[in-house]
């Protein structure tokens, strides 16, 4: 399989999709936003993979590249692509399809545990996730579940974890693909939104987090190659 990903700062790279993918002999190209690297057409490859950023999606008048990001999303769709959104890139997929994406009441940043919906546990990508199970996560603003997907997934501080659309678009605001060095990374670069919210745990916590690393990437593996039909 050929793989596209589309990264959109520095210091939050695919992680342990990168990992995944070559454990699997996938081809891996990327596009770096903050590199000012051109968009991926989508013939050359079967799947995209948009990743997360301290962005908004409605940021366009500070990063220009994020209007024709969302157009090569929804022509990756058209043309029959699959495409996965994490964190930042869940909110465009959803914004692609349609959906509202804005700020939630709280920032929910930490190890925080995600449900599935009965839809989610039923759902094929997803039926061999735990019921529950801990996740990272680092946002501040959440999108709504598209007409015509699946809501598979919620958390105490956010009712749209994760959604699926059609047969080609997998949306997960939360991170199963976070690595002992990416974490470290985002708290290095956000250490500024540690506000203590409601749903926001310390940078000491949150970089004790090593057994829920090593328990996310069977999840995450078993999820990526359901969606992408490896």
């Amino acid at each position: 399989m050929r793989l596209c990903y589309i990264q959109h700062v520095p210091f939050e790279d695919p992680g342990g999709i990168l990992q995944w993918a070559a454990e699997r002999g996938h081809a891996v190209h990327g596009a770096h936003m903050h590199a000012e690297q051109p968009l991926p057409e989508p013939a050359p490859f079967d799947g995209l993979v948009v990743m997360g950023g301290p962005m908004s999606i409605h940021d366009e008048a500070s990063y220009p590249w994020l209007a024709a990001e969302k157009r090569a999303i929804g022509t990756a769709l058209d043309a029959g692509r699959k495409v996965l959104g994490v964190c930042l890139g869940a909110q465009l997929l959803a914004h692609v399809l349609g959906s509202n994406v804005g700020p939630q009441a709280h920032r929910e940043i930490g190890w925080f545990d995600v449900a599935m919906t009965e839809a989610g546990r039923a759902h094929p990508w997803t039926s061999a996730l735990p019921s529950r199970f801990a996740a990272f996560h680092w946002h501040g603003e959440a999108f709504d579940v598209p007409e015509g997907a699946v809501h598979l997934a919620r958390s105490q501080a956010c009712e749209a974890q994760a959604f699926a659309w059609s047969d080609r678009a997998l949306g997960l605001q939360f991170h199963l693909e976070s690595t002992p060095d990416t974490v470290a990374e985002l708290v290095r670069h956000g250490a500024h939104e540690l506000d203590g919210g409601p749903w926001v745990q310390s940078a000491d916590h949150i970089l004790d987090g090593h057994g829920h690393i090593a328990r996310m990437y069977p999840m995450m593996s078993e999820l990526l190659d359901r969606f992408f039909g490896v």
